[in-house]
């Protein structure tokens, strides 16, 4: 609900801050007082549009701010939730107004769009006049409120789920059916690729001992030469590396006989003598062993040049091309097999359409069977607002060709204020005060359902006198018993049974005019309604008139 409300520097308000309570205000003052500037105020905080011409006359700017406790608000927490500005459970929306420049709009301090903040405000507070706030001229927030007098939620939500399901299914079934209109053309694609890459991926999976087979046989002469060579300077002549080994190897063993200190250097030559020897015969098998190739090298390098140029082709390096392949066969397989997925979609589809249409049918079953109740009820409350002769009438019409996440159904109030004339669309057929006073009564006949926690009713008395204007003052005192209700009014009837009373009233400063609100005691209140009974002077009679009006608390 709405807990606080400051006001600085807009129209005539130089600055102004309000506390609110629950329960029913009424907010009453002379004519021109300024008792729109609060409504026009508390719409700027709720995303209504701003004009630099609301800027008090001598400033360059002006600011609004309101705070709400959403304890009794779910729908306005999680959107602050879903878009991350929640802290608790308190809301302060924030707007300013630059004479030179477009207006800011804040959200617990994180400035925000406009069009969010008018989504944010349509969860908090509604406002039933002429305003942008009067939510029940809404079809959606007409159908919400016929679903919450019917307790559909269950319903909707059985709708709504699967509307879901049959939109997943027929997006797929679409995706697929797109992608089967090339199918032809890609799987020739993928074919011919996978044609080319099968015959080399075990190639590609070996590559490194492909490029050392390759290497060996490219340089196979030089290898055969130096490792002869080698041997050669060894094991192979009278004078190799193995013989002067082994003669020194024999003068150490002499040598240890005089002195057994010089026996271990002995054996570590025998033993550099023996590993000379091995290497040389391994030379040796390793040249006789090598051979010259020339078709395997030509052939190798065919298959090595084969693999870069696939690889250069599908800009990938030689080892990733088995998993290319992998991938073009996986696909190949899929589209291979589009036919018979198509057409299990397509019966996948049908069943949810089938589903969708009974859990359809049951929502708009019982919309009906509310509508009738809702509509009787409502007319009835018309009656008593002296509205005589008006009717209204909530028109719930299925259409099965328009399937949607809330059901086939357009709901629409429908209203007559007077005999013999048509039903027409709430935000047509009625006045400015016509129109609050059918709000009332919609709101006083859903008064468990809505979820707005704060309702303003502006000028609900226009048009309206004596005895209906004490009913409209008890239906609003009465729901005021489970929302917060604020009621500009003209009516001392009205005014006296709201639980909490503000005055609004003008008085000169400094040559300027400025607008006040203030909250009124008991006797105060006294004072107003006697005001407003009209009158040249207030007499003790009036007093005690206002007196007797006062519900007793």
């Amino acid at each position: 609900m709405l807990v606080h409300l400051a006001i600085r520097d807009l129209v005539i308000v130089r600055e102004l801050t309000l506390d609110f309570v629950p329960g029913m205000t009424a907010l009453t003052g002379e004519t021109g007082a300024g008792k729109s500037i609060l409504i026009d105020a508390l719409g700027l905080t709720l995303g209504d549009k701003a004009s630099p011409s609301l800027i008090r006359t001598g400033c360059e700017r002006a600011e609004v701010s309101s705070e709400f406790d959403l304890s009794d608000c779910p729908d306005a927490l999680a959107w602050l939730r879903e878009h991350d500005l929640d802290e608790e459970t308190q809301c302060q929306l924030r707007r300013v107004l630059v004479r030179e420049g477009r207006s800011r709009a804040y959200v617990n301090g994180r400035p925000i769009p406009q069009s969010q903040l008018r989504q944010l405000g349509e969860l908090l507070l509604d406002i039933h006049g002429q305003h942008a706030h009067q939510s029940l001229t809404r079809p959606a927030a007409q159908r919400d409120l016929l679903d919450a007098y019917a307790g559909n939620a269950e319903l909707r939500q059985a709708v709504a789920l699967a509307h879901q399901a049959l939109q997943a299914a027929r997006e797929e079934y679409r995706s697929l059916r797109e992608a089967s209109t090339d199918r032809h053309n890609r799987i020739d694609y993928l074919t011919f690729q996978v044609d080319e890459l099968e015959p080399v991926t075990p190639l590609a999976a070996n590559l490194a001992s492909l490029e050392a087979e390759h290497a060996r046989l490219a340089h196979a002469e030089r290898l055969q030469q130096e490792a002869s060579e080698i041997a050669l300077a060894l094991v192979d002549t009278e004078s190799d590396i193995g013989s002067q080994l082994g003669r020194l190897q024999r003068q150490l063993v002499e040598l240890a006989e005089l002195d057994p200190e010089l026996a271990p250097l002995g054996e570590l030559l025998e033993s550099a003598a023996i590993q000379v020897d091995e290497t040389g015969q391994a030379l040796r098998h390793y040249r006789d062993g090598l051979e010259i190739d020339p078709a395997r090298l030509q052939a190798l390098d065919e298959q090595l040049g084969r693999l870069h140029e696939l690889a250069r082709k599908h800009r990938v390096e030689v080892p990733e091309l088995p998993a290319l392949m992998a991938r073009f066969r996986e696909e190949l397989d899929t589209l291979a097999d589009a036919g018979q997925q198509l057409g299990q979609l397509r019966a996948r589809v049908a069943e949810l359409e089938a589903d969708y249409a009974k859990a359809a049918d049951r929502l708009s079953r019982a919309r009906r069977r509310a509508a009738k109740r809702l509509s009787q009820v409502v007319t009835e409350q018309l009656q008593a607002l002296n509205m005589q002769g008006g009717c209204f009438e909530v028109a719930c019409e299925a259409d099965p060709d328009s399937p949607a996440r809330h059901g086939i159904d357009r709901v629409g109030f429908l209203v007559t204020a007077n005999p013999g004339q048509p039903l027409a669309p709430l935000a047509e057929a009625a006045s400015g005060g016509e129109l609050s006073r059918i709000s009332l009564a919609v709101q006083v006949a859903t008064a468990d359902c809505g979820n707005i926690p704060t309702l303003i009713f502006d000028e609900v008395d226009v048009g309206i006198g004596g005895a209906v204007a004490e009913i409209v003052g008890r239906l609003l005192r009465s729901l005021g018993e489970r929302r917060q209700i604020l009621c500009v009014t003209h009516l001392p009837q009205v005014a006296a049974q709201a639980h909490h009373h503000l005055q609004v009233h003008k008085q000169a400063r400094k040559a300027q005019t400025e607008t006040r609100i203030e909250s009124l005691d008991p006797e105060q209140r006294v004072q107003e309604i006697a005001r407003m009974l009209g009158g040249v002077e207030i007499t003790p009679q009036t007093l005690a008139h206002a007196r007797e009006m006062l519900p007793a608390e």
